[in-house]
């Protein structure tokens, strides 16, 4: 299909662009901007952003909104990307001594704990969707928040083990969870769920000794028990699971990442080696990553979903780390920086520090939006990038 066709095909039923969208779009039609900020400018940008997704929220109680949409504006609180944002911002806060951000942090993780469900779940979707029922995914990237919390004030410890009680109670025998599945999403297995294990992970390193590892270890086998050789992951996406997201997989990778630094099982390594190799074939020389990737990761979409970029690149990042192997960390700083050059550092506040769904904005994946988890992942891989330039 020609480029001109996409375009017709992409624009039918939309519904009328605000002129911000116009503008946008437009910018992001003539091509991906030359300038890169640079990772510590980003970092600072996106805080900020952050901070005011926090202060902009359309329900005003001190979560961060889902996003900004530049068809309708601000959106409402987000419970399961503010959990896993709390640590972004009390870890920026302390390494850079910005009161703000940590306060923002502390905020946010207050309004988390307000919310929580008695048995230790929490909802899925934004604040006022329906229904509000306790799932495991959502669950588990709050307990990320919530063990950030604890491990710096042990007031946190309750709300975070009735959090991680929970989802250990709710596993099933062989590691995967079926019980508590979002409504807002095709229903099924969700191999991406290692995201969820790393959570209980965080809780096993701030309270050892409640089985927390090893229900954790359990779901990162059974997912890597379905793993393709060639690293591929099946059921690895919100809505397509022929051709995933690159932020599903980024989930997916992360996981395992983290099981291996939890375990030092070598048997984890190798599975996240695998599926970050199929990645790296995948990327393009100036850092470009397609959206969506088929089984044999080839590319599945024209389009590159900012998030799944960022969460992959800081994974590339963490394996060097572990493998000294220059092409994962040639890797990481290509996608890293092809994502920067995306991203506004100066102009409308409420663009300026975003990371959009997609690029181009309209885009198969949170179009016209500037989502707080892309946000949120660019900032934490950037930051992995400067740790490793400073040799730390």
């Amino acid at each position: 299909m020609s480029v001109v066709k996409r375009l017709a095909a992409r624009l039918r039923g939309q519904p009328r662009l605000t002129e911000e969208a116009k503008a946008v779009r437009r910018r992001d039609a003539a091509g991906l901007p030359p300038h890169d900020p640079g990772a510590a400018r980003v970092m600072a940008e996106g805080i900020a952003w952050l901070g005011r997704a926090q202060d902009h929220s359309a329900t005003a109680d001190g979560g961060a909104a889902r996003h900004y949409s530049l068809m309708d504006g601000w959106a409402a609180s987000y419970p399961e990307t503010s959990g896993y944002i709390v640590p972004t911002l009390l870890r920026y806060g302390e390494e850079q001594a910005d009161a703000d951000a940590s306060a923002r942090g502390w905020r946010m993780l207050d309004w988390l704990v307000s919310i929580q469900f008695p048995e230790g779940g929490f909802q899925g979707g934004m604040i006022g969707q329906t229904p509000r029922v306790p799932v495991t995914f959502n669950t588990g990237q709050i307990l990320m928040g919530l063990a950030a919390g604890a491990a710096r004030n042990p007031a946190y410890l309750a709300p975070m083990r009735r959090a991680a009680d929970w989802l250990a109670a709710t596993q099933d025998p062989d590691g995967a969870w079926r019980r508590h599945p979002t409504p807002f999403a095709e229903r099924g297995e969700k191999v991406y769920e290692t995201h969820v294990a790393w959570g209980l992970m965080d809780a096993e390193a701030v309270s050892p000794g409640h089985g927390y590892l090893a229900a954790a270890l359990r779901q990162v086998d059974w997912a890597i028990g379905r793993q393709a050789g060639n690293g591929w992951f099946p059921d690895c996406c919100l809505s397509d699971p022929e051709k995933p997201l690159t932020h599903t997989l980024g989930y997916a990778l992360r996981g395992v990442v983290e099981a291996y630094l939890a375990s030092r099982e070598p048997r984890f390594l190798q599975a996240a080696c695998r599926t970050a190799d199929g990645l790296l074939s995948a990327l393009g020389p100036d850092g470009r990553l397609p959206g969506r990737l088929d089984a044999r990761w080839q590319p599945g979409a024209d389009w590159v979903c900012l998030t799944g970029s960022s969460q992959v690149a800081h994974s590339w990042l963490l394996l060097h780390r572990q493998t000294g192997r220059a092409d994962y960390l040639d890797a990481g700083r290509r996608a890293n920086a092809w994502v920067r050059r995306t991203i506004a550092v100066d102009g409308p506040p409420q663009r300026r520090g975003a990371v959009a769904g997609s690029f181009p904005v309209d885009g198969g994946y949170g179009r016209w939006q500037y989502l707080n988890w892309a946000c949120k992942f660019t900032i934490d891989s950037n930051r992995e990038e400067l740790l490793l330039a400073a040799g730390r």
